[in-house]
């Protein structure tokens, strides 16, 4: 499976309280704050709601 690193660019101060919700369950807490999730749909999903405040790259695994 393909694994995706999400990173938070942006603070959550002043955004929705479901998209803070979204940036918690996505384990990002503060801003440069990074993890690696494998791309699933539920994991696109969230990242599409809160795509202007994350950066998403593609892990190169060898």
């Amino acid at each position: 499976m393909n694994k995706i690193k999400v990173t938070q660019i942006k603070s959550k101060i002043g955004v929705k309280s479901d998209q803070k919700r979204t940036l918690l369950a996505l384990g990002l807490h503060h801003p440069h704050d990074e993890r690696i999730h494998n791309d699933t749909p539920q994991i696109q999903g969230m990242i599409r709601k809160v795509r202007h405040l994350v950066r998403v790259e593609e892990v190169v695994s060898h």
